[in-house]
Formats: structure tokens, C-alpha cells, sequence
């Protein structure tokens, strides 16, 4: 029965997981439509990368056994990551652009000496141990990477840089995979994914308070456009009356006498 429960997590933890993974689609569509990044952060696509990557080498049989649908889900969630983290680049400001690509290099080159090393001078035990630290340790990095989008919804009572289904898969994803670690007797799965459970869980209260406050201080588009087009329009004497009074020819000496000699009158 253990065994069946740890197995139907497992699957529950691949879908939630991919869901997660997914989400972020949302957002790069906003920055592929309006060619900017505007003021979101890249830090969680190159944390989540380094997770995945790392997740799907100790999910391998010949690190650690009866893991195998940890290594599918991560392998995945690590080549959908690597085209978001991709499409940041593509689309950051260069101040930006340069801090993303040092991290995601950072990110490439310390996943190949763990495995480089886990993989010729570790075997057994050893081997496993060091790679589920290394998992454990970037796992809780990826669940932490969302700190400074919880702090700018703090300090701009807005969740608008805070994308609600990002939160919520953060919150599942966690929860199934923390319960897959305790049946399967995991720490280095139950930790990390309980730490997320738990700070997912804080997002979801996060963007409870704080979901319907930044639109009230925030004009719609639609409005601004209208006062733009309001405040052209009589810039540039758009007004009907006025443009009759503009175009009307200027009075004569002779009517200027008429309309002295009807206002005696």
C-alpha cells in the first residue's frame, strides 16, 4: 500500500510539477507581446534550471533507485526552463541581460562538476548523499527565488509582478512532492519540497490581501487614452466651435458700424 501511495504521489507530482513548469507561459507572453521584461525577474527561470538539472541526475538509477520519476518530470521541467531563460535574455535590458547570463553560466558549469565528480569519484552511498545536498540545497533556492517578487508586492501592494497560478503550482507541487519524500523515506525530497509547500502556501495568502489593492490606484489604459485624446484634441483645436471661429472671416469696416448702431438699440 506504501508503495502504491508513494507511486500515485509520484504521478501527482509530475503533473502538478509540469503545471508549474508551464506556468510562466502567461508571462512571456506579456514580454514577447510588449518586447520587454519590464520589471520581471529572470532569477527564478535560471534558479528553477539549476533545480531541475540536478533533480533529474539524482533521480537516476545509478545514483538513487526508485527515483525515476523524479529524473522524467526534472528532465522536462529543465528544456522548458532553458527556453524561458533563453527568451529573457532575448528580451532584458542589457544591464539585466548581463546579470542573467553570468547566473545561467554559473548555473552550467557547477551542474557539470557535480555530476563530473559525483559520477568518477563517488560510488554507492557517497554518490547518493552528495547529489541529493546539491538537489536539496538549489531545490530550496528555487523556492526561495520568489522572495523578491513577494518583497515588491509588500512594498507596491500590487500582485501584478506575483502571477497567481506561478503561486498556486508552487504550492501543489511541493505539497505532492514533500508527501512523496516521507512515504518514500527521501529527506533530501521531503525538505526542500516542504519548504516550498510552505512558502507557496505564503504567496497564495500574499495575493489574497494584496489582489484587489493595486488595480484601485492604478487608471485603466483605456481611460488614459481617452484623456490623451481628450487633451490633443483641444491642444490642437479639434473643437467644432472653435474651429468655426477659426475659420470664420474677419469683420468689415462696414459691419463693425452696423453692429455699433444696433447695440445703441
Amino acid at each position: 500500500m506504501a508503495n502504491f501511495l508513494h507511486f500515485v504521489f509520484g504521478i501527482f507530482g509530475n503533473v502538478t510539477a509540469l503545471f508549474l513548469f508551464l506556468s510562466p507561459i502567461i508571462t512571456f507572453s506579456r514580454i514577447i507581446k510588449n518586447k520587454s521584461t519590464e520589471q520581471f525577474s529572470g532569477v527564478p527561470y535560471v534558479s528553477t534550471l539549476m533545480n531541475c538539472l540536478l533533480s533529474a541526475w539524482y533521480g537516476l538509477p545509478f545514483v538513487s533507485p526508485h527515483n525515476l520519476l523524479v529524473s522524467t518530470i526534472n528532465g522536462t521541467g529543465a528544456a522548458i526552463e532553458l527556453v524561458y531563460v533563453f527568451l529573457f535574455l532575448f528580451y532584458a535590458p542589457k544591464k539585466i541581460k548581463t546579470k542573467i547570463f553570468t547566473l545561467f553560466m554559473v548555473v552550467i558549469v557547477a551542474f557539470a562538476i557535480i555530476a563530473l565528480v559525483s559520477l568518477f569519484a563517488m560510488h554507492g552511498n557517497i554518490r547518493k548523499l552528495f547529489c541529493g545536498l546539491a538537489a536539496t540545497v538549489f531545490s530550496i533556492c528555487m523556492y526561495a527565488s520568489p522572495l523578491s517578487a513577494m518583497r515588491l508586492v509588500i512594498k507596491t501592494k500590487s500582485v501584478e509582478y506575483m502571477p497567481f497560478f506561478l503561486s498556486l503550482f508552487v504550492f501543489l507541487c511541493g505539497t505532492s512532492w514533500f508527501i512523496y519524500g516521507l512515504l518514500g523515506r527521501d529527506p533530501f525530497i521531503a525538505v526542500p519540497n516542504g519548504f516550498g509547500c510552505f512558502l507557496g502556501a505564503l504567496q497564495l495568502i500574499l495575493y489574497a490581501i494584496y489582489r484587489d489593492r493595486g488595480s484601485k490606484s492604478t487608471p485603466s489604459d483605456d481611460r488614459l487614452e481617452e484623456n490623451e485624446s481628450m487633451e490633443m484634441g483641444y491642444a490642437n483645436g479639434l473643437d467644432k466651435s472653435n474651429q468655426k471661429a477659426a475659420t470664420r472671416a474677419p469683420l468689415t469696416d462696414q459691419d463693425k458700424l452696423r453692429g455699433q448702431a444696433n447695440n445703441r438699440f
